[in-house]
């Protein structure tokens, strides 16, 4: 999966390299709250950089996570499980996505959507907040461990 995870971050690196590195902190500190449980903080972070994200290409879909993201957060932060509802990303903003699976091989489409806009996230950050590159490379496994989990449906060996 680490070719896998290489290939996306080329793909997708032209696209989101133009967002400042301060929005992309912001974006990395949204990641590493969610991973960490800090909910309260990952709703700030969700927050401020929906309102720094520019509007440019790709833009919507990382809004869309950003905003995915954080209704997890808001909804782990009352001890939900998951929100009441999630609000899928748009055949547009697919082609952002590192995931993309046919209707029929979709085990769980709200965890599918939770987890390529933290992929998502976590690519953005990485391509365009060379401050947070290196702590950001120390949880790739975090990353290579969730697309592992679709390895199959993906047909990758």
């Amino acid at each position: 999966m680490e070719r896998f995870l290489n290939d996306y971050i080329e793909r997708v690196r032209p696209v989101f390299d133009r967002i400042p590195a301060t929005t992309a902190h912001v974006i990395a500190s949204a990641f590493f709250g969610f991973k960490f449980e800090l909910f309260p903080k990952t709703i700030r972070e969700c927050t401020t950089a929906l309102s720094q994200v520019p509007d440019d290409e790709g833009s919507e879909a990382v809004k869309k996570a950003l905003t995915i993201i954080r209704s997890y957060a808001e909804a782990l932060d009352n001890a939900q499980v998951r929100p009441d509802h999630v609000v899928p990303f748009t055949e547009a903003e697919h082609a952002y996505l590192a995931v993309n699976l046919p209707p029929d091989r979709i085990e769980d489409p709200d965890t599918l959507e939770l987890d390529n806009a933290l992929i998502l996230i976590y690519v953005v950050a990485m391509t365009a907040s060379p401050d947070d590159e290196e702590a950001l490379d120390e949880h790739r496994k975090y990353i290579l461990k969730m697309l592992d989990n679709y390895k199959r449906a993906l047909g990758i060996p």
